[in-house]
């Protein structure tokens, strides 16, 4: 009897799956070397932009959801951040243990020197894909992310 890997739709399936993680290594890497420049890392860079007309800041819990990534990671580049005067934290009314990350001048004018080259190279990321295939991309990606969640949640807690 075959195994699930040994029909060729699977096949195709499981090398798509692979080609899909590797551009995502490869988009992550570029990113690194990219951000390097001004010492900042893809995640530093996400959190000033998310930010960023956000007069109010944003609460460590909401910045870790909008980041995908657990909130001891956000305490973490909130530290280094603060630390170069990029982010301040302000205490959130009526919880001493909670704190809103807010933009500084000096983290909103160096999103100014790195927004135009950011943006200019994340269009040449997409160089040869017209927005009609762009659109498609991102509607079958979100189906894959669905798909994901699903299944997490259907395997057994031994398994998570």
């Amino acid at each position: 009897m075959k195994s699930p890997l040994e029909s060729a739709a699977a096949r195709r399936r499981y090398d798509a799956l692979l080609q899909l993680l590797g551009t995502a290594d490869a988009i992550w890497n570029a990113s690194r070397v990219f951000f390097a420049a001004w010492d900042l890392s893809p995640s530093q860079f996400n959190v000033l932009n998310l930010l960023r007309g956000v007069p109010g800041g944003i609460s460590q819990t909401e910045l870790s959801r909008r980041l995908i990534t657990h909130r001891s990671n956000v305490t973490g580049l909130a530290d280094r951040l603060e630390r170069r005067g990029l982010v301040s934290r302000q205490d959130v009314a009526g919880d001493r243990r909670a704190y809103r990350v807010v933009l500084t001048r000096s983290g909103a004018e160096l999103l100014k020197q790195i927004l135009p080259e950011y943006h200019a190279r994340a269009d040449a990321l997409w160089r040869g894909l017209s927005l009609n295939h762009v659109s498609r991309l991102t509607s079958k990606l979100q189906a894959l992310a669905r798909n994901a969640e699903r299944i997490a949640m259907e395997l057994p807690e031994r398994v998570k």
